[in-house]
């Protein structure tokens, strides 16, 4: 597979499945949706694709999922995520019109965990580690909260603690400096499949463009050909997207995520 169409193809055929959302503590069907609910009250709507429906039917399949979340009052936030190549006849439109609001969008990356796993040197006093203790995963998603504009989330801590517990594959990485983290990302090894996910790069400021960020891309890299997954995947934002194209990944697709708030 070294074409973007074969990359795409793998994607399609071995991630828009169950695969995909390895946290899941739910899910239900609506038509071809796959309706996720993780820990700490965030839904998800997925899917392999709209089976070729009109917009009539994507819009009353947007109303029914946001009423199957509507009646779980622990849920507070919903995702849906959109793809580039998909066939969607008014979904924009329909998950507009239901208080679904779009983010930026992102790239689809995937590419050779081999290309990523190569020697990235660290400025002086920097260290790389796996985190599994609940005091480093607190201080590490307190980090990311900060560097992403959000207000430190207990809960989003709280859910990948509940992760770690259940050794479901995930594995957390941070660089420090001084016994501050300044970076950090997961690795989500996709069980079934020749795929890993590197997922949740945040970077302080301070510390960006000084290769620290590949760095730990190379680290989550050599975990996944450890645990024998030879294709690694991304949604990247045009920050980490250089970083990946230059170690030869390539762009196979977007992703526009679209977030409805029980507050908004």
């Amino acid at each position: 597979m070294t074409t973007p169409t074969e990359l795409l193809a793998a994607y399609d055929r071995q991630l828009r499945t169950d695969a995909e959302t390895p946290g899941a503590v739910a899910v239900e069907r609506l038509g071809p949706l796959r309706l996720v609910t993780f820990d700490g009250g965030r839904g998800f709507v997925t899917y392999a694709g709209l089976d070729g429906a009109d917009a009539a039917t994507i819009a009353g399949w947007v109303a029914g999922a946001l009423t199957h979340y509507r009646s779980d009052p622990q849920i507070r936030k919903v995702e849906w995520k959109t793809r580039g190549h998909d066939r969607a006849p008014g979904l924009h439109e329909a998950l507009l019109h239901h208080g679904f609001e779009p983010e930026e969008p992102e790239s689809i990356m995937i590419g050779r965990a081999a290309d990523l796993a190569v020697h990235v040197p660290l400025p002086e006093g920097v260290a790389l580690r796996r985190v599994t203790e609940e005091e480093d995963v607190r201080a590490m998603s307190a980090m990311a909260d900060g560097v992403f504009g959000d207000p430190v989330s207990i809960a989003t801590a709280d859910s990948l603690l509940r992760r770690l517990s259940r050794g479901d594959g995930m594995e957390l990485w941070v660089a420090e400096s001084g016994g501050t983290i300044i970076s950090a990302g997961r690795l989500e090894p996709v069980p079934g499949t020749d795929f890993a996910g590197i997922w949740g790069g945040a970077t302080l400021a301070p510390w960006r463009g000084r290769g620290i960020y590949r760095a730990l891309t190379a680290a989550r890299a050599r975990s996944a050909l450890a645990a024998g997954k030879t294709l690694i995947h991304s949604d990247s934002t045009e920050y980490s997207r250089p970083i990946l194209q230059r170690s030869g990944f390539l762009k196979v697709s977007s992703t526009t995520p679209y977030l409805w708030s029980a507050e908004a």
